[in-house]
């Protein structure tokens, strides 16, 4: 017996490339499984049309328009290509991204994170933002990085190692709890 799957526009997350320098084949092929809508930078899209892959919509002024038949361009006008992107996404209703980059602005995710889910992969590091109350389930020693800063953070399952950097103490349940807002934490992947 098979099962066949019914993927519907904006289902998956979108994913936004900013950058594929140290990032790994065998994660972007996961990340473009299921087919998202593909944003990315003109140098980046040189880049997906060696590997064959197509991409859906360029974030700049200006496009090479011989690069694939049929992308939409996102005027990036005095934003960044990352705040050009969130703002179109979150205009077309969009829920959530995965952001692939080398170098991020926090401060300018920050003000999107309310209105859509961020996934940030950088290095060998995946981004998120948590709500107050957030659990997960982790093997010991694991690594946690608090990016953000946050009014009075109470963790459980977690030792701190010093300035934002946590380690698991055993298998089991780790929470973070603060006061208010959202808090971008990082994990190794």
């Amino acid at each position: 017996m098979s099962s066949h799957h019914i993927v519907r526009e904006k289902q998956e997350p979108a994913l936004l490339l900013l950058s594929l320098d140290n990032f790994s084949e065998e994660l972007l092929g996961q990340l473009l499984e299921w087919s998202p809508t593909v944003l990315t930078t003109p140098l980046v899209a040189e880049q997906m049309n060696t590997y064959e892959i197509k991409v859906d919509i360029i974030i700049a002024d200006q496009i090479d328009t011989n690069l694939q038949s049929d992308i939409r361009q996102i005027a990036q006008g005095n934003a960044s290509q990352t705040e050009a992107a969130l703002i179109y996404l979150i205009a077309q209703d969009y829920k959530a991204v995965n952001i692939v980059a080398d170098a991020f602005d926090l401060a300018g995710i920050t003000p999107f994170a309310e209105k859509i889910n961020i996934v940030i992969y950088s290095g060998s590091q995946k981004i998120y933002a948590v709500k107050p109350g957030f659990s997960k389930w982790k093997p010991a020693g694991e690594y946690i990085r608090v990016l953000s800063v946050s009014l009075n953070l109470q963790t459980s399952g977690l030792k701190q190692i010093g300035g934002g950097d946590f380690v698991t103490e055993e298998d089991g349940f780790i929470t973070l709890n603060f006061d208010r807002g959202l808090l971008f934490i990082a994990e190794e992947i």
